[in-house]
């Protein structure tokens, strides 16, 4: 089945994007990650247009086409409405069905703080992958100072990823690097700010979080540990909540050697839940 696809641009001029089916079941709200873009998730999207769901994602301020400084959310709570007024843009095109959000890594974080904060009342659930809730990766240093240089130099880059542990497939990490919409440089002062704080916050706020979860993490990620998934399913106060630890997986289960197994796995959920 080919999906259709449809794109435009938010009050806020963010892009975003859609693939569609014939008759949705449900609708599906991607939420990508930092450096990254909506269009890495179009491989996701085709398998669950195909299971029934039509997706929608939006690309972060400053991230792939939307505009903004490159790799600047500019704040979360920005971040947030974004993902806020694309829900609300697709609930509307596609009324009647369950909606769920799916974010992953810094796009999972941006997922949890919409979901605890006031999400969409025809929000379903969530499914959150390698949520960045680890900050170790930042310095003492770089945490006492990150505040003042993200008000003086947002953009200044202050930490470097390893891309080779997006995922063991060394043509995902090919095309990830020769991707002119991803950004290759130091995540910026703002952006591991937001992260950072927002990260440190969020653990009082997941009690609140009762709505249907599935959280899922890949065990060999080096770039998000994968006690930042066990972490929601501590604090979360949801009595349905799905951890699943997929053992020697890297960053982004969706695109491991066993993506297929991941999606289908995604999808087995979504059915249980819509």
């Amino acid at each position: 089945m080919t999906e259709r696809h449809a794109e435009g641009r938010l009050a806020s001029g963010q892009y975003w994007q859609s693939w569609s089916g014939p008759a949705p079941g449900g609708l599906v709200v991607v939420v990508h990650g930092v450096h990254e873009h909506s269009g890495r998730y179009h491989w996701v999207a085709e398998r669950l247009v195909a299971a029934g769901y039509d997706v929608y994602a939006v690309d972060h301020p400053g991230h792939g086409r939307s505009p903004g400084r490159r790799g600047n959310i500019t704040s979360m709570a920005t971040a947030v409405d974004g993902v806020d007024a694309v829900t609300r843009l697709a609930a509307e095109r596609v009324p009647g069905v369950p909606v769920f959000v799916y974010g992953h890594s810094l796009g999972g974080l941006i997922a949890l703080q919409y979901l605890t904060g006031q999400p969409d009342d025809r929000i379903s659930g969530g499914i959150i992958s390698a949520p960045a809730l680890d900050t170790s990766a930042a310095t003492p240093a770089q945490r006492r100072l990150a505040p003042l240089v993200s008000a003086l130099a947002p953009n200044l880059g202050m930490l470097t990823l390893d891309l080779e542990a997006v995922s063991r497939d060394p043509e995902v990490v090919g095309a990830y690097r020769a991707d002119p919409l991803n950004y290759l440089g130091k995540m910026t002062a703002r952006t591991g700010t937001e992260l950072m704080v927002t990260a440190t916050a969020m653990p009082a706020r997941l009690a609140g979080l009762t709505m249907p979860l599935f959280v899922l993490h890949g065990g060999a990620d080096r770039l998000v540990p994968p006690a930042a998934g066990a972490l929601v399913r501590e604090h979360a106060g949801s009595p349905d909540l799905t951890l699943k630890i997929y053992e020697g997986l890297y960053h982004e289960p969706h695109n491991e050697p066993e993506r297929e197994q991941v999606l289908a796995d995604i999808v087995s959920w979504l059915d249980a839940h819509r």
